[in-house]
């Protein structure tokens, strides 16, 4: 993690520093809550420590500045000696996501952070792509060149194993298992539904993906020439 440490006093500053510099983690300091600000809107965070009592500009102006104004959606960790509900709900309504009242252990502020840092992180998208030929494992989609393919479920299924392996070999076993499991289709199924994904993927685009592997199963590859 890359973590802002915005606190005034040198000694919690430093054991929060240098513990989270032993685990890995690479740390910046800001002294005062328009340093820290400043800090954190020009650079990009994992997660911020931020100190409620502040010279400058208190935590909670921090932290709603940094929401409100600079539209930064860091996770924030809040330090304080306030322990009173009071005093955490002003924390949370300025943005704060967490809160932790001092005196408090090392080892749970980097575990509350670590926990901020991966909640915050945006989720990467399951994207499969072989050529042009791309398959948004999120919402289904395929598109080739562009275009978008509508495949019924057997063909997502035939084609994520595909592309999945690309470019090796997948075996006609292979194939039937992801598609049917145990219950074994007759023997012209799975050649049927290749044909299909073929005239879907293939034919409209004037160069050939699919690959038969004679006695062998299929692969699927950015390639023109192609065995029948």
């Amino acid at each position: 993690m890359h973590v802002l440490i915005i606190e005034d006093n040198p000694d919690i500053a430093a054991n929060i520093g240098d513990f989270l510099e032993e685990k890995g983690h690479t740390v910046d300091f800001a002294g005062d809550g328009v340093t820290g600000l400043h800090l954190a809107v020009v650079n990009e965070f994992d997660a911020i420590v931020l100190d409620l009592q502040l010279p400058g500009m208190d935590g909670l102006d921090v932290c709603r500045k940094l929401r409100e104004e600079a539209g930064k959606d860091t996770p924030v960790l809040m330090l304080t000696a306030r322990d009173r509900l009071e005093d955490k709900l002003a924390g949370f309504d300025t943005g704060a996501d967490d809160y932790l009242v001092k005196p408090f252990a090392l080892q749970e502020v980097e575990a509350r952070l670590d926990v901020l840092s991966r909640r915050g992180r945006p989720r990467s998208r399951r994207m499969l792509q072989v050529g042009d030929l791309k398959f948004d494992q999120d919402t289904l989609t395929v598109h080739r060149a562009g275009r978008e393919i509508e495949l019924n479920p057997i063909g997502l299924k035939l084609l994520r194993c595909l592309m999945e392996s690309s470019p090796s070999v997948v075996t006609r076993a292979e194939l039937e298992k992801e598609v049917w499991g145990e219950e074994m289709p007759d023997s012209d199924s799975l050649r049927v539904h290749i044909h299909s994904l073929r005239s879907q993927l293939d034919k409209p685009f004037g160069s050939k993906m699919i690959q038969t592997r004679h006695g062998i199963g299929y692969r699927i590859m950015e390639s023109d020439a192609v065995s029948t």
